[in-house]
């Protein structure tokens, strides 16, 4: 067996978790490489080695998370699934992985406060949700021939309007608790707005 500290792989999995940790709590302005160091049992000499830098790192995390949901989504196997329980059961992911992944929302956060400037130096970003796209394509191509679906739907807008459904609401929960005297994660209103999510994008996609 590799000793844990001269195993790189292990090492950067390390360091990109407590990176994780660190950058969804203080955004990429307040993050601290010593922090982060440290929580990784790391040195600060060691990060650098395998990131480079700061916005190195958080790039790394960024593609990383990305890459998280949508291995996720690939699991799923919504092409071999009836249109509508594929659309249904889209929603219902994006749903329960924002809220079993806080931490992603907060990175995108950060990441649009810098104006995507992170994401546009990746590649692999960019590469990984062209399939993404194409599976949501194929989907709604199933439903249209089925006479389920509306024709014409953009499989990029619709994907954008699902995970702004759930998007929204997480990220302005606490003013919109206030707002409408409501706690927006009670168990019955998380359901609520699950069932709310569901119906609303099947109704815009049911044929006339």
């Amino acid at each position: 067996m590799r000793n844990g500290k001269r195993d790189p792989e292990k090492n950067r999995g390390r360091i990109l978790g407590a990176a994780q940790e660190e950058f969804a709590r203080f955004g990429l302005g307040g993050a601290r490489v010593d922090r982060i160091a440290a929580r990784a049992g790391a040195n600060k000499r060691m990060l650098y080695y395998y990131f480079g830098s700061k916005d190195d790192l958080f790039l790394a995390v960024l593609e990383e998370s990305y890459r998280s949901i949508r291995e996720a989504e690939r699991q799923l196997r919504l092409t071999d699934l009836d249109p509508r329980e594929a659309m249904r059961r889209l929603v219902e992911f994006t749903w329960e992985y924002y809220l079993a992944h806080p931490e992603f929302l907060t990175l995108l956060n950060s990441e649009n406060l810098h104006r995507g400037r992170h994401v546009k130096r990746s590649r692999r970003i960019i590469a990984m949700h062209s399939p993404f796209a194409a599976m949501i394509r194929q989907v709604l191509a199933h439903g249209a021939r089925a006479g389920e679906f509306r024709r014409g739907v953009d499989p990029v807008q619709l994907y954008i309007s699902i995970a702004a459904l759930g998007y929204f609401y997480l990220s302005n929960r606490h003013t919109l608790s206030t707002i409408f005297e409501r706690d927006l994660l009670a168990p019955r209103n998380r359901s609520a707005r699950l069932r709310h999510m569901v119906d609303l994008v099947l109704g815009y996609l049911r044929r006339a």
